[in-house]
């Protein structure tokens, strides 16, 4: 275009611009009369005016209206369904960028990050033609230039899009991969009848039996039968180190005898926690008697108890909502914890952080709560709406899992320390009032009154960042 027609042109345009302002057109509207003199009363005068509509977006805004017409419920389904296809389209559409306009990019933006950056926003004010200097140098790896020795049709910054790795999405089933039938299994709060040992092995206490049931070739053997003495099982709970498991039994016509509902192996120690409010400590490879220590703290039955990774402090809750830590040396506790305004069955160490506590309330309470054992503080709190029956950390990630009764009996993962949920699984229509780990960490298995076993991949081992390197590598091996 010759540069005379252009400035004629845009002065022009100015000229237009400047006499079709609403602040002049009102202006020279109210100052002027047919006689020339000015208006001592301004009249109402009908005027026109037609919106811009140069910078807005369309393609946003009609977006925003289809969404807006949706429920949440509809919006979240439809975003956790197209999330994988709008992060291929954006590898794509920066693909088809750096090789049509050389764009350089090497890493795609996150899905909502590109949503943040694209919602409607103030203008920047921007000159229209803006004159500057190429100060930009091209270096070896920009994407322009092509090595002459590249066999790949696309430019260095493409591949090196391509090669970026794409972060992996977390997808938990929310369907039990195993289910199982347990008929007479007890709807009982203080009672633990199930327990996963080192050796796959799943122990479950129905009734008057106590059965083993086997991961790797799904066989299931009956332990033992309490019938002919008139007993009931209370716990069960396998040795971290042999392959033993402690079974506690209640005698069912007796109105004198008080159920031993919660264990905690330690070794070859064994704590046990009944209904007398006292914990006792043996040592099993000792006579009955002999090794025995009685640690008194609960002024009411004892249904939580759980020793720490390290082996040296042990964790107790009771039905007097109090949550209490021992150690080795010490008959009395070494910390007292009384927030919880139910009974504390649901305890849990973290194997990721040394000291970390995590403990759960009853239905009058609702809430998970985590210590820190090591300097006696409350760390954070969190409200689950519903009775908390079992906790247990992740072996591979800073996540735990909590099972839970009145009034919702689900299943929860949570994210620690952030505290936000990861999965919510149900299916059990009782109280989950039973939890049990693989013993590689990755699979849990959760019982009810419904009589039913569940079992749930939900966490999985992380992958390792080593390269495999392969045998037929030329340069690992010396010729």
């Amino acid at each position: 275009m010759d540069p005379e027609y252009e400035h004629r042109l845009l002065r022009q345009i100015n000229i237009q611009n400047d006499n079709l302002s609403p602040v002049k057109m009102t202006q020279s509207l109210y100052s002027r009369t047919p006689t020339g003199s000015p208006l001592s009363s301004p009249s109402k005068l009908g005027d026109r005016f037609i919106p811009t509509r140069a910078g807005a977006n369309w393609n946003i805004n009609f977006h925003r209206i289809n969404e807006n017409e949706k429920s949440p419920s509809q919006n979240k389904k439809t975003k956790d369904a197209s999330t994988d296809n709008i992060k291929d389209g954006l590898a794509y559409s920066a693909l088809l960028k750096n090789e049509l306009l050389g764009a350089g990019i090497e890493k795609i933006q996150d899905p909502q990050t590109e949503d943040r950056r694209l919602q409607p926003s103030t203008p920047e004010k921007r000159s229209l033609f803006t004159y500057s200097l190429n100060t930009k140098r091209l270096s070896p790896d920009d994407g322009t230039n092509i090595s002459p020795y590249s066999l790949s049709p696309v430019s260095n910054k493409s591949q090196k899009l391509l090669r970026s790795p794409r972060k992996p999405t977390r997808k938990i089933s929310k369907i039990p991969f195993k289910v199982l039938d347990a008929p007479e299994l007890q709807d009982d709060f203080y009672l633990n009848l199930v327990d996963w040992s080192s050796l796959n092995v799943l122990s479950v206490g129905l009734g008057t039996c106590v059965y083993l049931w086997s991961a790797c070739t799904s066989q299931v053997t009956r332990l033992c039968d309490l019938s002919v003495e008139g007993d009931s099982v209370t716990s069960v709970g396998w040795s971290e180190r042999v392959n033993v498991v402690c079974v506690t039994k209640y005698r069912l016509n007796c109105t004198l005898c008080l159920s031993t509902g919660a264990l905690a192996w330690n070794a070859d120690q064994l704590s046990s926690g009944s209904r007398d409010r006292m914990i006792l400590q043996r040592d099993v490879r000792t006579p009955p008697l002999q090794s025995e220590r009685r640690l008194q703290g609960h002024r009411q039955e004892v249904c939580g108890l759980k020793w720490s990774t390290d082996h040296q402090l042990l964790a107790s809750g009771g039905n007097d909502n109090k949550l209490l830590v021992w150690n080795h040396s010490s008959l009395s506790p070494v910390q007292t914890y009384m927030d919880h305004l139910a009974a504390v069955k649901a305890i849990a160490w973290s194997p990721h952080q040394h000291g970390l506590l995590a403990s759960g309330g009853g239905t009058a309470d609702r809430c998970i709560r985590f210590w820190n054992t090591l300097t006696s503080q409350p760390l954070q709190c969190m409200d689950t709406g519903s009775q908390v029956c079992n906790l247990a950390w992740s072996k591979h990630a800073n996540e735990l899992v909590s099972t839970h009764g009145y009034s919702q009996n689900q299943i929860l993962v949570w994210k620690y320390p952030a505290l936000t949920q990861v999965a919510k699984l149900t299916g059990h229509s009782y109280r989950v009032l039973y939890l049990a780990m693989s013993p590689d960490g990755e699979a849990i298995v959760t019982g009810a009154g419904d009589e039913t076993l569940r079992f749930w991949n939900v966490f999985s081992k992380t992958r390792s960042t080593k390269e495999s390197v392969s045998v037929l590598n030329l340069f690992t091996r010396i010729r």
